[in-house]
């Protein structure tokens, strides 16, 4: 399968400087980004923003995280590093965002020129770049343009329609009730046109005021706020947070703890659950030891919706990076299905359409092969003026079709109030 690299300005060869400083705290690290190729990857308003293209890998196939993998460690081959700072997230590092299904669209990774990042009150800049263009690093960040709204947003059906999509979960139920598979994962997207190019700095603002326990991300147009970790490494720590199992949230407290409770107590999502559970256990067992995978999940509890949460925790027996790890977990049965390669299969042929990057990995990493991916959910490819958001269903044989269309709508609200409807 094919890999187009983009190498950094200069010759192929060429030294590459990287300077990290620290800097003063910028407060809120999204209203710093210009409005050209915005990079993000923020939670709670710690974590990265970045700009610039020092370096872009497009990869596909099965083997897109091996084949990242080895671009990133020649990248940083090149790389002489001036680093004052040295914590998680400082020196060179990268974005990148995979597609679900290696057959189908690129997945991207991008090298900025510039990344400011955040975490405790510490705050940092990085730049990189060829000496000759890097004699000194100025420590204040430049101002930039405020983000503007999209104006008239009009909204319309994108692969199925609801009805459409709901006989699709009808069909899964049928073929799990027939014994094919134990569970699918079926995703829908809708499509939002506006009056003009869509600033994405706009949707990133406001999905993390909304969501700030989510990982809010943009990279190379997905934008989105993700609340499922995929993996966490940080130095031998990994962690991984499972989610599946949702009822949407009716913002009265005593109906939704009552809710909460139902959700733990049902037998339809917890089932879902565990078979999510299982395959992410299982993944970080071939790379870890000292698993700890609690016996009940909890519910987190987000602004529009509560969800079965689990998060598992271990230590690295090996010397799997980051991106490593990301490869050996994706799909989870919480985006995918069990058994996998049976729901895969069914994916393609029920939901009529290319999923993209949506449901794959989305995160960043560094030299040391630490990082942070989650997966991309409650998010949106941003072309133009024209918005493409998706939300998914984890579907068993208790599933029914209209609940999961209510579910689904209930995923897609984030992506349609950043938009302003």
């Amino acid at each position: 399968m094919s890999a187009t690299a983009t190498p950094a300005p200069g010759d192929a060869a060429e030294r590459l400087r990287v300077i990290t400083r620290p800097i003063a705290d910028p407060v809120d690290l999204l209203e710093r980004l210009p409005q050209d190729g915005p990079l993000a990857w923020v939670r709670d308003g710690d974590g990265l923003i970045g700009w610039g293209t020092a370096a872009r890998l497009e990869v596909r196939g099965d083997e897109r995280f091996s084949r990242a993998q080895r671009w990133w460690t020649t990248m940083c081959a090149r790389f002489d590093v001036d680093d004052t700072v040295t914590v998680a997230g400082t020196g060179p590092v990268a974005f990148g965002s995979f597609a679900f299904d290696p057959a189908r669209g690129p997945s991207v990774v991008v090298v900025p020129k510039v990344v400011v990042g955040r975490r405790g009150g510490q705050a940092w800049l990085t730049v990189v770049g060829p000496e000759r263009e890097l004699p000194g690093v100025r420590t204040t960040l430049p101002p930039v343009s405020v983000p503007t709204a999209p104006g008239t947003v009009t909204w319309s059906d994108g692969s199925l329609s609801a009805d459409e999509w709901a006989g699709a979960v009808g069909e899964a139920v049928r073929r799990i009730k027939a014994g094919e598979l134990d569970k699918v994962v079926l995703a829908r997207d809708v499509v939002a046109t506006a009056d003009g190019p869509v600033d994405v700095r706009h949707l990133l603002v406001r999905l993390a005021a909304a969501y700030p326990s989510c990982w809010t991300f943009s990279v190379d147009g997905l934008v989105g706020a993700t609340p499922e970790l995929l993996v966490r490494r940080t130095g031998d720590l990994v962690t991984s947070r499972v989610l599946a199992g949702t009822v949407r949230r009716r913002g009265d407290d005593q109906t939704d703890a009552g809710l909460a409770r139902a959700l733990l107590a049902s037998d339809k999502d917890t089932e879902e659950h565990e078979y999510a559970v299982r395959s992410v256990a299982r993944a970080l067992a071939a790379h870890c030891t000292d698993l700890d995978v609690p016996s009940r999940p909890h519910v987190l509890e987000l602004a529009n919706v509560q969800h079965l949460a689990t998060d598992v925790t271990g230590r690295l027996a090996d010397s799997a990076t980051v991106l490593a790890l990301a490869a050996s977990l994706h799909p989870t049965a919480a985006v995918c299905g069990t058994p996998t390669e049976r729901a895969f299969a069914l994916i393609a042929e029920l939901e009529q359409m290319d999923r993209g990057r949506y449901a794959g990995p989305v995160g960043w990493f560094d030299r040391h092969g630490d990082g942070e991916f989650g997966i991309a959910l409650r998010c949106a490819r941003v072309e133009d003026d024209q918005v493409r958001a998706f939300a998914g269903c984890g579907i068993v044989a208790g599933s029914e079709p209209a609940d999961e269309v209510a579910e689904s709508n209930a995923k897609l609200i984030p992506m349609r109030e950043a938009l302003g409807g």
